[in-house]
């Protein structure tokens, strides 16, 4: 008997295995267009492609009669498109259920409760190992901005449940709900050290540009994330910073997840004048395009730029720095962005669809974006903390210490700060200095409803890029 049962698994694998293989010949055969694959019509093309047709007919005729339960054909069908889309080794390709071909199309004005982040899942490593999902940056002014997540950031489990598994959409779909109730996260920040985390849904309203001005004319702005209005409000950052007599300009694109393709070259034109922005070039002929800057940049080339990038820039801010970056309109600092260069095109076929990568970015000097990113002329990082530095955050964290001082201290004296930082020296605080000062900062901010346009105080980049403009350190073009 168990020699039977053996033998039968393993049968049914090797179905499975075929089913999952074969099916991709005919989705591509069948449900896209003719013309897409123009290039594939040799003869021995097709040939391989019946062979494999027919052996999928066979496979799956004999699965749905044969296998010990009944089984709808809808079922083999499915479990075999996210097969061959998890095949293709790519998180942004994939097959979607109805449900989640719904949850594309909403958008995120008012229509769920989330906690306020972009996230990406990470790439198979080794076998075995999980594939978590990453935070590629936090939107600014949302739950998960005001507890701490950053950039970086693992989410290893979500109510108990492992993120390894699941696909991003999935991910998704259990951070969304009802604004006002709460989902708790298992996060992972460096290699080992991991905490809960409790966050409350909210509306989600993202933010597009912040500016303002730093002493010595320099004009500083934000740009959060690159929406239809962005170019806008771009412009109108401008135009306050040559009423207030600006010099030289810093753009900061940390955390910034990208946004729209028209919404960054609209945005360009602000600094260029024409000229390629980004191409994108993929297997079909078709997808090759380029996409240029408009005429009438509003930005003299006597200004010079500083732009702050890092790891959470993403996609659409990897354009801009790209563009700046290869065609000499800026100086970039910081580290290297994310690496999101890929296009992808949503199908849909019946109730459901799929999303597939066709194409990727290039920058006007011809590197491609993708896993690779944009690397800054000059590296600066905040320094990393250490396993021991990480235990204390935590349990400042949980402790709600800090919380609990400004509640005390809604407006604390630095004598106040002072001996804080004694007393959580006393007990063992592993945090350097800084870093507790900042967090109580940040707590009274928070209370009272403040949000830094920029950080003098404690932002090493930015504190860099403002060293070197006043000493004149970044060429014009």
């Amino acid at each position: 008997m168990d020699t039977n049962q053996n033998t039968r698994q393993k049968r049914e694998r090797i179905v499975w295995i075929a089913v999952a293989t074969v099916l991709m010949a005919v989705l591509l055969a069948v449900l896209l267009p003719t013309d897409a694959f123009a290039q594939s019509t040799a003869q021995t093309r097709r040939s391989d492609s019946e062979r494999a047709l027919e052996m999928f007919s066979q496979i799956f005729r004999f699965v749905q009669e044969n296998y010990v339960d009944e089984v709808e054909a809808e079922k083999l069908i499915q479990g075999a498109l996210d097969g061959m889309f998890r095949s293709l080794g790519d998180p942004h390709s994939k097959h979607l259920s109805a449900d989640e071909m719904r949850g594309l199309t909403d958008t995120t004005a008012g229509q769920f409760g989330g906690v306020g982040m972009y996230i990406s899942k990470q790439p198979e490593t080794e076998a075995g190992a999980p594939s978590f999902v990453e935070v590629v940056s936090p939107i600014e002014g949302t739950p998960a901005y005001f507890a701490g997540v950053q950039a970086g950031d693992l989410i290893v489990g979500i109510e108990g449940e492992s993120t390894g598994p699941l696909s991003i959409d999935e991910v998704l779909t259990r951070l969304r709900g009802r604004p006002g109730s709460e989902v708790n996260l298992t996060m992972r920040r460096g290699r080992t050290h991991e905490f809960e985390l409790a966050l409350v849904r909210d509306i989600i309203q993202v933010p597009t540009v912040r500016h303002d001005m730093i002493s010595g004319g320099i004009g500083f702005m934000r740009i959060i994330q690159f929406t239809p209005h962005t170019a806008d409000r771009v412009r109108d950052a401008v135009d306050y910073f040559q009423r207030n007599g600006y010099r030289s300009m810093i753009i900061d694109l940390r955390r910034n997840p990208g946004g729209l393709l028209s919404g960054v070259v609209d945005t360009a034109g602000v600094f260029f004048d024409g000229g390629l922005v980004v191409g994108t070039r993929g297997r079909n002929p078709r997808e090759n395009e380029q996409f240029n800057a408009a005429p009438g940049s509003i930005v003299p080339d006597s200004i010079p730029i500083v732009v702050l990038i890092d790891g959470g820039s993403a996609s659409a801010a990897e354009i801009l720095a790209g563009a700046l970056k290869d065609r000499g309109r800026a100086t970039l600092i910081g580290e290297t962005t994310f690496g999101k260069g890929s296009v992808q095109q949503v199908r849909r076929i019946g109730d459901g669809g799929f999303r597939l990568t066709m194409s990727r970015y290039y920058t006007p000097d011809g590197t491609y974006i993708d896993q690779a990113g944009i690397s800054p002329h000059k590296v600066v990082r905040e320094p990393e903390l250490s396993e021991e530095e990480l235990e204390s955050l935590t349990r400042l964290r949980n402790e709600r210490r800090i919380a609990r001082f400004v509640e005390a201290n809604p407006s604390p004296s630095t004598a106040q700060i002072d001996a804080f930082v004694a007393e959580f020296r006393r007990d063992g605080g592993e945090l350097r200095e800084s870093w507790v000062r900042r967090l109580i900062r940040d707590e009274v901010n928070r209370v009272a409803g403040v949000m830094l346009v920029y950080d003098l105080e404690f932002d090493i980049v930015l504190q860099e890029a403002v060293r070197m403009l006043r000493n004149s350190e970044v060429a014009r073009p």
